[in-house]
């Protein structure tokens, strides 16, 4: 029977809890639609800790959050019931399965990507990812492009990042100010729906607004998140790729509303084109390994922090590798847990001032903008062996050798697009055939 939305649902035991979320860490493929899906099934259906009107509101706090949403709503349902405890708990047992065995297939990538067999799989699985981000495009925006106002949003967008090469963070601040500016002119509609209120009385203690509580959450997770950076910064100085990698995945998590898709292009533009982390496959390679491991599509981080360590540390490259790939989670997942202890009990009053709704709606539009350029980027590496860059003043083409188009990697990505988005084959299994296609692509 359903809950009334007024009684306080069961509180499960420390114990359950971890187990509870153990089982959804090591189930969480799919990416966000596929693990919000699994919560609401163990947590809703199953377990009955969380009503419907409760899950919604816990589902709407994460999504105006910078950071992987489906994570952060782990945390939050883990917060709710068991306070920071059971926050940190739900948090960490969603994402260290998908990161524990992403930074062993980074070790691997780094000891074995020459062997054929290994390039193989490689090859087939970045043709296949080509397809996922075409899919990903379709889905945010049919969700987001709603009015001609946002469909003009997504274009700016798509040219400033791709043809202006401006900063991610400054493309999102543009593009909220833009909706705000559209609410007052009375062109933006930000299709936000008012959020049914949950009774005081029927939430945890910790969970109500307190600005003392505020102030100690605020301090104690700004130090958790900062004084390694000034420790790094002290201790290895500020061009080293540790200090590097800090403060640029600090940034990333900041900014990164609208999931991962939204940010990669920018990440493999500074990853790729600034630090020299890594190359431009390489970071189709590590979308592809993180498409197939449990967890957030953002733990794809850990893997440009792993190459970033092993080639620029001076360590060992599989010790300075493990060292890159854990300051890579570490900066880019504490904020999270930030994000959510000091502010889930404000943002539901802030979610009901229209002005703010209509901002959110134009950086999502954005977003479908900065995935298109994702796209673009992807495809043209993918598909051309060969790609060339050409400057007209502030302007960048990015310009493919036609005599470089790699059909077998074509043939591949179309095969998986039409299985993923006609057929709706599911995505680990359109994947897997994509890398043994590879493997025999390489081979014959």
């Amino acid at each position: 029977m359903p809950q009334d939305s007024h009684m306080q649902p069961p509180r499960p035991s420390f114990v359950e809890l971890v187990r509870t979320f153990a089982q959804i860490g090591f189930l969480s493929f799919g990416g966000p639609a596929g693990q919000i899906a699994l919560m609401h099934r163990i947590l809703v259906e199953e377990k009955r800790w969380l009503d419907e009107p409760r899950f919604l509101h816990a589902l709407n706090y994460c999504m105006l959050l910078p950071g992987p949403e489906a994570m952060q709503l782990a945390t939050y349902a883990g917060w709710l019931t068991h306070g920071v405890r059971g926050g940190l708990v739900a948090g960490l047992l969603f994402l260290l399965p998908g990161a524990a065995v992403l930074l062993a297939l980074s070790a691997i990538y780094m000891s074995m990507g020459q062997v054929p067999v290994v390039q193989g799989l490689l090859f087939g699985l970045k043709a296949a990812v080509l397809a996922v981000v075409v899919e990903a495009l379709i889905k945010v925006s049919k969700r987001a492009l709603k009015n001609g106002w946002m469909v003009a949003v997504a274009i700016v967008a798509f040219v400033a990042i791709a043809f202006l090469q401006l900063p991610f963070p400054l493309i999102i601040l543009g593009a909220a100010l833009l909706g705000a500016l559209g609410h007052l002119i009375g062109n933006g509609n930000g299709d936000a729906a008012a959020a049914e209120d949950v009774p005081a009385e029927a939430m945890p203690e910790w969970t109500r607004p307190s600005t003392g509580r505020f102030a100690k959450t605020v301090s104690i997770w700004l130090a958790i998140w900062f004084v390694p950076l000034a420790l790094l910064q002290a201790v290895l100085g500020g061009g080293h790729v540790f200090t590097e990698a800090a403060k640029f995945f600090s940034v990333m998590a900041s900014v990164t509303f609208g999931g991962a898709y939204a940010v990669l292009a920018y990440v493999a533009q500074q990853a790729v084109e600034v630090h020299g982390w890594l190359r431009p496959d390489e970071m189709l390679t590590g979308l592809g390994l993180a498409e197939t491991t449990p967890g957030p599509l953002i733990l794809v981080l850990a893997f440009v922090g792993f190459l970033g360590g092993a080639r620029l540390s001076g360590l060992d490259p599989l010790l300075g590798g493990l060292a890159g790939g854990l300051v890579a989670l570490w900066f880019t997942f504490v904020p999270c847990f930030l994000w959510i202890f000091a502010g889930a009990p404000y943002v539901e009053t802030v979610r009901n001032v229209r002005w703010l709704a209509t901002a959110l709606a134009a950086v999502t539009a954005a977003v479908v903008g900065v995935i298109a350029n994702l796209a673009v980027w992807f495809g043209l590496h993918v598909l051309f062996a060969k790609v060339d860059e050409l400057h007209y003043g502030p302007l960048r083409l990015t310009v493919p050798d036609p005599a470089s188009f790699a059909w077998t990697a074509a043939s591949i990505a179309l095969i998986a697009a039409i299985a993923l988005i006609r057929l709706r084959v599911n995505m680990l299994v359109v994947l897997g055939a994509a890398a043994l296609a590879g493997v025999a692509v390489r081979m014959l």
